[in-house]
């Protein structure tokens, strides 16, 4: 007598991106050390030994993890005038989406616990953030030395702001007053 299975079909990038996602949430909430190879395999449903096979392990789960991609062109995309409408209304929308998966929100946590964290965070800030607001300021007709320092004012009150509101307290409070208010401090920042 001849037993048939069914068996799912396997599909590597499906469990990857399960894989990836549990691992986004549990570094996002627990940082670093408290999350665990085995914690995110049985949250994602796996065996630890796939993690270990996709990623090598967790110092590969992690960088994974906290790939960041985040298009910043539409926010330098109009009139200085406007700049920190734009600015605010794209920062309001990442950080009230899903915070728990938020890479940046991974990296910020894990920066005080991980060297590469910290290094990761700080580049990912240098080229997303601090440069490209540097041109645009630049490229609205300011000196290089001004636009530079404005450009670092604005990515370090951002920078505080999320260290504050998401990192410390894990609370926004009101979308639309943190927007108005984000809009009206950076617009501040840019016009000096």
């Amino acid at each position: 007598m001849c037993m048939l299975v069914h068996m799912r079909p396997r599909n590597a990038a499906v469990t990857r991106r399960r894989i990836l996602e549990h691992a986004r949430r549990q570094f996002a909430r627990n940082g670093y050390a408290a999350t665990t190879v085995k914690g995110v395999a049985d949250a994602a449903g796996v065996s630890p030994n796939l993690i270990t096979r996709y990623f090598g392990g967790k110092d590969g789960l992690f960088l994974a993890a906290t790939r960041v991609e985040i298009p910043v062109a539409e926010s330098f995309d109009g009139d200085l005038s406007t700049l920190g409408a734009r600015l605010a209304a794209s920062i309001v929308g990442r950080w009230s989406g899903a915070p728990e998966e938020d890479p940046l929100l991974v990296l910020q946590r894990a920066s005080g616990e991980r060297p590469e964290a910290a290094e990761a965070l700080a580049a990912f800030l240098d080229a997303n953030s601090l440069e490209p607001l540097h041109r645009f300021l630049r490229a609205g007709g300011l000196d290089d030395a001004d636009a530079r320092r404005r450009a670092a004012a604005i990515d370090a009150f951002v920078l505080g702001v999320s260290t504050r509101r998401r990192f410390l307290r894990s609370e926004l409070g009101d979308p639309v007053e943190l927007q108005e208010w984000l809009s009206a401090t950076i617009q501040r920042l840019a016009d000096g």
